[in-house]
């Protein structure tokens, strides 16, 4: 079973580029996109176009853009935060955004990264490798959760 990770980003460049670095270091999930953070209240909801789980499961990590149309990464962090089924959920955040007060209230959402989002080949390569160790704990889990049923 893979892992399930939903990547909120709107520039569909920096997703090309986050899929080929993904691809590169061997990152195993399979991979859920919002493109704006009304979306991505939605999938995580499992609300309207969202609703089938099977298709549209939880994701076992979140990467969030803070810098979102209709909703930003810092509204959807916080509605995330409110829910106690989804605070279980790591975030990396991956954004532009280099303001102490971003970072801050994102570590208060419960954030587990901040990373600025630079899209240079050895930024993307670190992110993808942070990516990829958690996923890899997810597996050794799931693993772990299977045998012992």
């Amino acid at each position: 079973m893979l892992c399930t990770l939903l990547i909120v980003e709107d520039d569909p460049d920096a997703l090309v580029l986050l899929r080929r670095a993904f691809r590169k270091v061997g990152v195993r999930a399979s991979l859920h996109i919002a493109t704006d953070g009304e979306s991505a209240l939605d999938y995580l909801a499992g609300k309207g176009r969202f609703g089938d789980r099977q298709a549209h499961p939880l994701p076992t990590i979140i990467l969030l853009d803070l810098k979102l149309p209709k909703r930003s990464g810092l509204e959807v962090l916080e509605w995330k935060y409110g829910q106690p089924q989804l605070r279980g959920i790591p975030v990396i955040i991956v954004t532009s955004s280099e303001e102490e007060s971003d970072r801050r209230r994102a570590a208060e959402l419960g954030a587990h990264h901040y990373d600025v989002k630079l899209i240079d080949p050895a930024s993307l390569l670190r992110l993808a490798k942070k990516v990829r160790r958690y996923t890899a704990m997810w597996e050794l889990r799931g693993a772990g959760n299977r045998t012992a049923g």
